[in-house]
């Protein structure tokens, strides 16, 4: 019976310093999360749409604040959507991410895009919190996606259908802002200080 119990002992005391050492559930020195600090998982998809999101709102979701223009020249807009913001902005209106492996998959192959310029103005100055006197210039485009549809469907009766001749199109808006007057933007901005002339 003592050699049992020893022998008992002996097992607890092993398994106490083998889980004791892995650090995973809070018998060591110091700091310890406690079940916070087991791994959780993760869906890919999941992943992938807030990685998503941060990188639309990066590129594409803010208004760019520009130097004066310059009086009596042309005012033309930015540089058009790139073909990133372009099917970024084609997946969100119809999403084909996320399916389901071998039951239902829905590809886009063989994309062109065609990207026109279909209004470009300036609104009169005025002042904007935060920026103060300035002119909001809007620069709408039209882009036409021509492309191949293919959707694979895996049960109950596996087929494929492919549609060779699809067209969407989308407006995309590109809006940023231009300073109005003499306007000091300091050492880090991008366009120069002009000074008034001395007499």
């Amino acid at each position: 019976m003592i050699r049992k119990t020893l022998t008992l002992a002996l097992l607890v005391a092993t398994l106490a310093g083998a889980v004791a050492s892995t650090g995973c559930i809070g018998i060591t020195n110091g700091f310890n999360l406690g079940a916070a600090a087991l791994p959780v998982p993760v869906s890919p998809l999941q992943q992938k749409r807030l990685e998503d999101q941060a990188w639309i709102h990066e590129r594409y979701q803010r208004v760019p604040i520009l130097g004066p223009t310059t009086h009596g020249g042309p005012v033309k807009a930015m540089d058009p959507p790139s073909d990133d913001e372009v099917m970024r902005a084609f997946e969100r209106a119809r999403p084909v991410q996320g399916g389901l492996p071998f039951l239902h998959e829905v590809q886009r192959n063989r994309v062109r895009i065609a990207k026109d310029l279909i209004a470009d103005y300036v609104d009169p100055p005025r002042f904007v919190p935060l920026i103060g006197p300035a002119q909001l210039h809007h620069a709408h485009y039209k882009c036409t996606i021509y492309y191949e549809e293919v959707t694979r469907v895996g049960w109950p009766y596996p087929h494929t259908i492919r549609d060779e001749d699809s067209v969407e199109v989308i407006y995309i808006d590109h809006n940023h802002y231009h300073m109005v007057g003499n306007v000091d933007g300091g050492p880090s901005s991008n366009y120069p200080h002009n000074p008034p002339l001395a007499q």
